[in-house]
């Protein structure tokens, strides 16, 4: 059974940064995509970033609303996927999930594509 679990996540003002961590355990990922999805209060969980690799290539992809911003990373020795968030702005509050699938192909913006989840961990960024 996979386990996906979130670090990192705290308070911080306006324009400040934080590193998101998930940590991935029960199987190793050779080749897969995994992201970071965030869900606000009253709102529907969305997309922020993936990341996906092959033992060729890697490809990173991103919302517009973080584009710039945010990085995706991943530790393939350590299983670990990051997220470093710079410039933070009050509307990038929310509960950030980590998440990853083993499905080959599919839509990497939709919740659906992805069949592990973690916990998530709030990200608080105050004005």
């Amino acid at each position: 059974q996979v386990q996906l679990v979130e670090s990192g996540g705290g308070l911080v003002q306006a324009g400040g940064s934080l590193r998101l961590a998930c940590a991935g355990s029960g199987r190793t990922f050779s080749s897969s995509t995994m992201g970071w999805f965030r869900q606000a209060p009253g709102k529907e969980r969305e997309f922020v970033a993936a990341i996906w690799w092959s033992t060729w290539s890697q490809n990173t992809r991103y919302a517009d609303s973080v584009k710039g911003r945010f990085v995706i990373s991943r530790d393939a020795a350590k299983n670990t996927l990051y997220l470093q968030m710079n410039s933070l702005k009050p509307e990038d509050t929310a509960v950030y999930y980590c998440t990853a699938t083993t499905v080959p192909s599919g839509t990497y913006y939709s919740t659906q594509f992805y069949n592990y989840w973690g916990q998530g961990t709030q990200v608080t960024v105050s004005s």
